[in-house]
């Protein structure tokens, strides 16, 4: 299904907080350009949410307003894509669950960030249905659409793979209802944290999208560098400094060559390193704040905008759920 001649495209994120930097580079620098091209679906995905963030709803709420926000401060224009929020479309949920009807067990167990994130992520029960049946709902958030391409990282790749075997399974059994999305890797760039960690949420070394220069400075001059240059008149290695991995996505080749050379040299410290940092990078955030804060003043705006999108999100969901229920003769 597509709009004129254009692919559908879908892509989703998750209200589990605020979005920061590492969004921006890994997702949104990605999806501003695609509205001209295709035919774009973005949705926050709040029953995603819910699997892991089940005790706390609160934040999921707050959060839908915090994506839509982050959103159009970036550049993404609802005039172009459609937004919406998953829970308004209930034919996502509806498709999960005959989807679930035909999926075995083993596809998701195999799925190999669900045994990563069963590993890492501390502290909350994660042996649930809604846990592992993640990539399920996620196939029915691309297929209700009929999409055709999904922008994601290298990381998301085999979730898609698991859609394009959900989709082929669908159509061997019922016929042709649902084509096989394809891939669109993004350029995703390693975003390091203040800490010299990737840069996320659950870590606390983010820098969001909206914060104010002076928070963004506060937070840049005493990020960590290269751990062997105790010293300013010690050469550094750029090779493992976390600051210069930001320079790589944020300053000019000609910046980066002057900090390759006067951190080998010694010819400049780690201080002057961070300053031409934030010389490259905020005239990046201050745009995306300053709309963030003009998006915060009409804030009953925003929530029009995602429940427009999710009107016309719904329709769209409507036509795919019809044609399954006559194919899988739930017509009454």
């Amino acid at each position: 299904m597509t709009e004129g001649n254009k692919q559908r495209v879908f892509s989703g994120m998750r209200p589990t907080g605020r979005l920061h930097l590492g969004h921006l580079v890994g997702a949104l620098a990605n999806w501003i350009p695609m509205q001209d091209e295709y035919d774009c679906v973005f949705g926050i995905v709040d029953w995603h949410a819910l699997t892991s963030e089940y005790t706390n709803v609160e934040l999921v709420h707050r959060s839908v307003l915090d994506i839509g926000l982050d959103w159009l401060a970036a550049g993404l224009d609802p005039s172009k894509s459609t937004f919406m929020i998953q829970s308004l479309v209930p034919e996502h949920a509806e498709l999960h669950l005959l989807f679930s009807m035909i999926v075995p067990v083993s596809w998701l167990e195999r799925v190999p960030t669900y045994k990563e994130q069963m590993q890492q992520i501390k502290g909350r029960d994660l042996s649930t249905y809604g846990f592992l049946g993640y990539p399920v709902l996620q196939a029915a958030d691309i297929l209700v659409y009929k999409g055709e391409l999904v922008p994601v990282g290298e990381d998301q790749v085999s979730h898609v793979e698991l859609c394009r075997e959900i989709a082929r399974r669908f159509n061997q059994f019922y016929g042709p209802v649902f084509p096989e999305p394809q891939v669109k890797l993004a350029k995703a760039p390693r975003l390091p944290g203040t800490d010299g960690r990737k840069m996320s949420k659950s870590y606390g070394n983010e820098i969001q999208l909206g914060e104010s220069a002076d928070s963004i400075r506060r937070k840049l001059m005493p990020m960590v560098t290269d751990p062997a240059r105790v010293r300013r008149s010690d050469p550094g290695n750029p090779n493992v400094c976390p600051v210069f991995d930001l320079h790589k996505v944020f300053s000019s080749g000609e910046d980066q060559a002057w900090v390759r050379e006067g951190c080998t040299s010694a010819g400049i410290g780690c201080i002057d390193c961070k300053k031409r940092l934030l010389e490259n990078l905020l005239p990046v955030t201050e745009p995306i704040a300053e709309r963030r804060r003009r998006w915060e003043r009409d804030p009953d705006g925003v929530w029009e905008i995602l429940r427009e999108g999710s009107r016309t999100a719904r329709q769209r969901a409507s036509a795919t759920l019809e044609e399954v229920r006559q194919v899988m003769r739930l017509e009454y």
